[in-house]
């Protein structure tokens, strides 16, 4: 019996050394275990997670809205509230949270924490408080970059995990400052990985939560049990505005791409495919030969772009980036925009129902053509646009499909003529009297020529708008 039981231990120990995932993943086994602490964890990684205060000025309407009519003004004066035309300067107060991921003080925190502040204070957790200049920010991942001087001073950081190895239900520490009640540390598990469909950005593939996450928290810490910054606490979902256990951290990897865009000061620069797709249906999959849902089956290739250059055919289905696989479109932007730029991507596709290996050089998107910004001038319609040629770069700043083309609209001068007849940034530019616009230099010069009708042509949100002015 005794030698059966030591062969069970033999070969225990021989699965768990072949499986060291299951000797290092595990519930409790005993009370003594049950009754572990994180405190030593918490010790370990609160000091790098940081409260930030920031302040802005806004405008508000003084009094009733009365004042703004002239009429009134003349009677109570134009400097009404100390703002002419009756409105009134008022500092605007807020509260975030913020972790150091360098030693010297670099601080990653969300992009919406720090919009529009005039001032950010930095607050440690042994309260020390430092100014701190913004180094960049990037709405469409919610993050930004924040530096602030320890006059020589190494500060505690956390290093960043590769949050591909998150799986559900890992045990996680989320650390902010909820509420502004000072800094807290709840604990939860990984309820779900890749989660997109959030509303929160188009690129991003977010890491859900069940560890309590409030306002307040958000630029906050989530840290795995290796002590390491998983993600960067950004979004709940609520409807009352408190923690419902639905919480979205965005993964480290995809701090770690923006980190190194914008660290430096430069412009974040991203990766891009040079292709567009959509995701693969059940109906899709059986017609392609697949045996389930899944990849993204390329209809539309940038001329010249990666993907062309690598090889890559419409028609082809991208299943996997780098090892890891693609559900849907959500899934390919992610890992695309968290590649390296000028490293070689691996890819696989499905074609002529095999699966086929290619390699892509990872490169920015080009500004070709150049975008010749240009405000309009004249008797047109478009008088007072600032309009310029769409390019994969430009598009890709504007948040746009980086494989849109044409002429576009950047902006708009108050009160002329463009802004009353209802134009608005955004707008892509189709025909002007029945000729093609598909660049700045076209429309000038059709505009030019001058006409006592205008028939205009527009796209927005994906939709042909057609007017004629007089």
């Amino acid at each position: 019996m005794r030698k059966a039981f030591k062969v069970c231990l033999v070969a225990l120990a021989a699965v768990l050394a072949a499986y060291p995932a299951f000797a290092e993943k595990r519930v409790p086994s005993s009370k003594t275990e049950m009754s572990l602490s994180f405190a030593p964890l918490v010790k370990q990684t609160a000091p790098a997670v940081v409260n930030i205060y920031t302040r802005k000025t806004v405008r508000t309407r003084a009094y009733s809205p009365l004042f703004n009519d002239p009429f009134f003004r003349r009677f109570f004066g134009p400097e009404l509230g100390g703002v002419p035309g009756g409105t009134r300067k008022r500092v605007q107060n807020s509260l975030g949270s913020g972790v150091i991921v360098r030693s010297d003080g670099l601080v990653i925190t969300n992009h919406h924490v720090i919009e529009g502040a005039d001032d950010i204070t930095v607050i440690l957790a042994d309260r020390r408080e430092y100014e701190a200049k913004l180094v960049g920010s990037d709405d469409r991942t919610d993050l930004a970059v924040l530096q602030i001087d320890p006059e020589g001073r190494q500060l505690p950081f956390l290093d960043l995990k590769d949050s591909d190895g998150a799986e559900v239900g890992d045990l996680v520490l989320a650390i902010g400052n909820p509420f502004g009640v000072g800094q807290t540390v709840t604990s939860g598990i990984i309820s779900a990985v890749a989660r997109a469909n959030t509303g929160i950005s188009n690129i991003n593939s977010f890491i859900q939560t069940d560890a309590s996450i409030n306002p307040g928290n958000s630029g906050g810490a989530l840290v795995s049990m290796d002590g390491k910054l998983l993600g960067i606490n950004t979004a709940i979902f609520s409807k009352g505005g408190g923690s419902n256990g639905i919480g979205f951290a965005i993964p480290a990897n995809m701090v770690r791409s923006v980190v190194s865009g914008l660290a430096n000061g430069d412009r974040l620069i991203r990766p891009w495919l040079g292709a567009e797709g959509q995701g693969v249906t059940h109906d899709l999959a059986l017609s392609l030969g697949l045996d389930r849902p899944g990849g993204v089956l390329i209809n539309r290739l940038y001329k010249d772009g990666p993907a062309e250059r690598a090889g890559i055919r419409v028609g082809d289905v991208v299943l996997k980036v780098n090892g890891k696989v693609i559900n849907d479109g959500h899934d390919m932007r992610y890992r695309v925009a968290t590649l390296k730029l000028g490293s070689q991507a691996q890819l696989i596709v499905w074609r002529n129902d095999k699966r086929k290996k290619i390699f892509m050089g990872v490169s920015p998107p080009p500004e070709n053509p150049k975008r010749h910004e240009t405000i309009l001038s004249g008797r047109h319609p478009f008088a007072g646009a600032k309009i310029a040629n769409l390019s994969p770069a430009l598009a890709d700043e504007l948040g746009m499909d980086m494989l849109e083309q044409g002429v576009i609209i950047l902006g708009l001068k108050r009160g002329e003529t463009a802004a009353r007849l209802g134009f608005k940034p955004g707008d892509i530019l189709v025909e002007v009297n029945g000729k093609p616009i598909r660049t700045v230099a076209k429309a000038k010069h059709v505009l030019k020529k001058g006409s006592r009708d205008w028939k205009i042509s527009i796209r927005r949100n994906g939709k042909v708008l057609s007017q004629v002015f007089r």
